[in-house]
C-alpha cells in the first residue's frame, strides 16, 4: 500500500539533505567569505590606477593587514557620488574642496591628505600653439585658446577635469563654447585622454604619475611643469557608518591606518617608475 507520510518523510529528508549539500559546497568554494569578511571597497581615482599605484600598494597592505581591497576605478566626481550611495568603505580621491564638502554632508568621517604630486601640461612636440616651458598655466591655456589649438579634455567632472576648469576660470576663459571644434571632451579616464593626444597631436591637462606611466608619448612632451596652480593633492576619507550602516569600519580603519602610518608613508615614497618617484606622502 502507498504510504503518503514516508513519502512526505523521505521529500523532507531529500530537501534537507539538498540543502546541506549546497551549504558545504559554499563554504568549500569561499571559505573565506563564509567565516571572516575581510575586504573592503575603495572607491579611487582613475588617475591613481593608471600609474601603476594599486598594483604595487595593495598586495602590500594585504601581506600586512590581511584585508583584501576591491576597488572602483573611477573619476573623483563618481567616486564621491558612489560613495554617497553607499557604494564603498573609504575613498581616495583628489579634489580636496569637493571631499571637505562630502564630509561636511555627512556622507564622509575625518578626511585626512595622504599623498601629493603634480599636474603638468603635455602637448604635441609641433606646438601649435608656440608654448614655452617658462610659461605659466595660464598663460599656456591663454595660448591654446587664441591660437584655436587642439585641447583635449576629460570631461568627465573628474579631480583631473575639476583642476582644468579651474586654470580655464583664472584665465578668465570658457573653451566649452567650442566644444567638439577644438576643444573636445573625452568623457573617460586619464590614459583613454592621453591616448587621444597623443593620435590627435594636442594638449591636455595629465596627473604626473599617469605621464610617467604612459608609454604611448611619441607625438607628446610635457610644455608646462612646476607650479603652484598644478599641486595636486590626494586625501583618504571613510564613508560614514551613520548615513551607511553597510560600510565595514574596522576593516576600513585599518587600511586607512596602514596608509597613513610610517610603514604606509615609506611604502608609498618607494614606489617608483623609471627611477621617477610618483607619489609624494603628506608627513603632518
Amino acid at each position: 500500500m502507498f504510504n503518503l507520510h514516508k513519502l512526505q518523510l523521505f521529500n523532507e529528508s531529500g530537501k534537507f539533505m539538498f540543502k546541506l549539500f549546497i551549504l558545504s559546497l559554499y563554504f568549500l568554494i569561499f571559505p573565506k567569505m563564509a567565516f571572516a569578511n575581510n575586504s573592503i571597497i575603495v572607491q579611487s581615482t582613475t588617475s591613481t590606477y593608471n600609474s601603476g599605484f594599486y598594483e604595487y600598494i595593495l598586495p602590500l597592505i594585504k601581506t600586512d593587514t590581511n584585508i583584501v581591497v576591491h576597488l572602483v576605478s573611477v573619476g573623483t566626481g563618481a567616486a564621491l557620488k558612489n560613495a554617497a550611495n553607499c557604494d564603498g568603505d573609504v575613498i581616495i580621491v583628489h579634489a580636496k574642496n569637493r571631499e571637505l564638502e562630502f564630509v561636511k554632508n555627512g556622507f564622509g568621517v575625518n578626511r585626512q591628505d595622504l599623498m601629493y604630486n603634480d599636474f603638468v601640461i603635455v602637448g604635441p612636440k609641433s606646438n601649435p600653439a608656440k608654448v614655452k616651458i617658462t610659461d605659466d598655466p595660464i598663460k599656456v591655456f591663454t595660448k591654446i585658446y587664441n591660437t584655436s589649438s587642439i585641447f583635449i579634455s576629460r570631461g568627465d567632472d573628474s579631480g583631473t577635469h575639476f583642476k582644468e576648469m579651474q586654470i580655464w576660470k583664472t584665465s578668465k576663459l570658457d573653451p566649452t563654447k567650442f566644444s567638439g571644434d577644438w576643444y573636445k571632451e573625452t568623457g573617460s579616464g586619464m590614459g583613454t585622454t592621453l591616448n587621444l593626444t597623443n593620435g590627435m597631436e594636442a594638449y591636455t591637462l595629465t596627473d604626473r604619475a599617469s605621464w610617467i606611466n604612459f608609454k604611448n608619448k611619441n607625438n607628446l612632451k610635457i610644455v608646462a611643469e612646476k607650479n603652484q596652480i598644478l599641486f595636486n593633492q590626494y586625501g583618504i576619507t571613510m564613508v560614514n557608518p551613520l548615513k551607511c550602516p553597510n560600510v565595514k569600519v574596522k576593516n576600513a580603519k585599518i587600511f586607512i591606518s596602514w596608509l597613513l602610518s610610517e610603514t604606509g608613508k615609506n611604502s608609498i615614497s618607494n614606489f617608483k617608475i623609471k627611477n621617477q618617484q610618483l607619489f609624494f606622502p603628506n608627513r603632518n
